[in-house]
């Protein structure tokens, strides 16, 4: 099933426009050159020629397509991955830990930290505990951006003292993507409980980047 997709990619190969995408992104990863509104296009045909949305969640799919050199590759995953949230479970908790662990970088880590953990996470709490806790506490950068980032669309559902608790055990980071993501998730609770936010803000020795950014709606 990974060949179709591959064919339908191979034919859109553009090096003069993946340059400019390489760039883009540090050069930490090679490009095939195939922008946004195309790949979608592209990821449209496959899957209504592969069917593969009406079967079960495929992760050797998903680790093939990681574990290929393009960006796009890993792009066409989190595509799959976020039509597929609703047959996610628990057993695929460590799927998602072993494609933050691989090739990471902001734009992959963020929406596995947004959508399939977040979404199992709500699924199922005690993966915070037995899991989660683990990355927060721990000395991965991309599992710690995660930790403090996997709350970030539950809006009135967060649970406020682990987001909270979270953001004080990494405070001190001198990390620039730890003290982007404090803000950003600050930010987003903002619109949600500005009130809250404002007084942990307030209260709360912070990197001034993660104040700048998280008191932007306050």
């Amino acid at each position: 099933m990974i060949q179709l997709l591959v064919d339908l990619f191979e034919q859109k190969r553009n090096r003069e426009k993946a340059i400019p995408m390489e760039n883009y992104m540090k050069n930490h990863f090679p490009f095939l050159g195939i922008k946004t509104p195309e790949r979608n296009q592209l990821m449209k045909l496959f899957y209504q020629e592969s069917g593969i949305l009406k079967k079960s969640f495929q992760p050797d799919l998903v680790t093939a397509l990681w574990e290929k050199d393009e960006r796009e590759y890993q792009y066409a995953a989190l595509d799959y991955i976020g039509r597929s949230l609703k047959k996610l479970d628990k057993q695929h908790l460590p799927l998602m830990k072993k494609l933050i662990m691989m090739k990471p970088w902001w734009d992959t880590v963020d929406l596995l930290a947004s959508k399939p953990v977040g979404t199992i996470a709500a699924n199922h709490p005690e993966v915070i505990s037995e899991e989660i806790d683990t990355w927060a506490y721990g000395d991965h950068l991309w599992l710690r951006r995660t930790a403090i980032l996997f709350q970030l669309k539950y809006k009135e559902r967060t649970n406020e003292e682990l987001l909270y608790r979270y953001i004080q055990q990494n405070k001190e980071s001198k990390e620039f993507f730890i003290q982007k993501a404090i803000g950003w998730t600050l930010r987003e609770y903002s619109k949600t409980n500005p009130t809250s936010v404002k007084a942990f803000i307030e209260s709360t020795h912070l990197p001034k980047l993660s104040v700048r950014e998280g008191s932007k709606y306050i």
